[in-house]
């Protein structure tokens, strides 16, 4: 089988170190094809996104290091947008601006539209911060701000059109089954809504282990329940580990293809020759 990674971050955004550490460890574990994926800018201030002023500078350092191990790594330059309603760009601006070869859409930050000028950081290693977030925007109404995120999911996926969606179940990382819990039939309500949308779409859905060996949720994003789901829909999948240094770059891959295996795939896709390709999972 194929081995690649097509989400991951460099010192232009959160991650740790310059994108050819990231490439020679790609090549150390046998990878055919890696993925750039940088946070993109956001219009506030942040610690974790690519700077406005540096996206020549990632741009340049991509493609560079492209025909540089060209005989050795398909490499490819995207960027993981953020999508929060009425603040972040079109995708379409960036992938026509920067030649991309590839996008990822993600919700990090969820926004009430009672509350404009508030969001909702549903990420990061501290639960504190959702906990805090949940009480001051939403209120304490964990339902209001569950069917926010998946809202956002729709749309984003609608009117943006990435072609990965990334960690798509992500509000439940710092639930850690305190709020709400995924079999209720409210929450199971909004997913399948949002896999309805995603089924129409044409997109490909990531497996992210990301939240496993960071020890921040005990599932992939997204579960095995959501894996057979969009299976019987026919949604295509790939496979991620949301690495931000090098050495993350193939954690929780086995349990990703086992997975993947049993919720009913056969294939996942890759990106070959700049094309989005299946290919058989072994």
């Amino acid at each position: 089988m194929k081995k690649f990674n097509h989400h991951t971050h460099s010192y232009f955004c959160d991650g740790s170190s310059a994108p050819e550490e990231y490439a020679e460890e790609a090549i150390k574990l046998g990878f055919d094809t890696l993925g750039f994926s940088s946070h993109a800018p956001v219009p506030f201030d942040n610690t974790f996104a690519l700077k406005e002023e540096r996206r020549p500078e990632y741009q340049k350092a991509i493609l560079e290091l492209q025909k540089r191990y060209a005989d050795r790594l398909e490499i490819y330059m995207g960027l993981e947008i953020d999508f929060i309603p009425g603040l972040s760009r079109d995708f379409d601006f960036y992938r026509k601006d920067m030649g991309l070869d590839f996008v990822i859409g993600g919700i990090h930050l969820v926004k009430d539209d009672a509350e404009e000028d508030s969001l909702w950081f549903i990420d990061g290693a501290n639960y504190e911060e959702y906990d805090l977030g949940l009480k001051k925007i939403f209120h304490g109404d964990i339902r209001k701000g569950v069917k926010s995120y998946y809202q956002s999911v729709c749309e984003m996926i609608v009117l943006q059109k990435p072609d990965i969606v990334a960690h798509m179940d992500k509000i439940k990382m710092h639930n850690r089954g305190r709020f709400f819990k995924e079999d209720e039939p409210w929450y199971v309500a909004m997913v399948d809504e949002a896999l309805e949308v995603i089924a129409q779409s044409g997109c490909i859905v990531e497996i992210n282990s990301r939240g496993i060996y960071k020890k921040r949720c005990p599932d992939l994003f997204p579960s095995l329940a959501i894996l057979k789901k969009l299976h019987q829909l026919k949604v295509p999948i790939t496979f991620s580990t949301d690495a931000h240094i090098p050495s993350e770059l193939n954690l929780g891959m086995d349990l990703i293809v086992s997975t993947a295996l049993e919720a009913g795939y056969k294939e996942t896709s890759c990106m070959i020759k700049g094309q989005w390709e299946s290919v058989e999972i072994e």
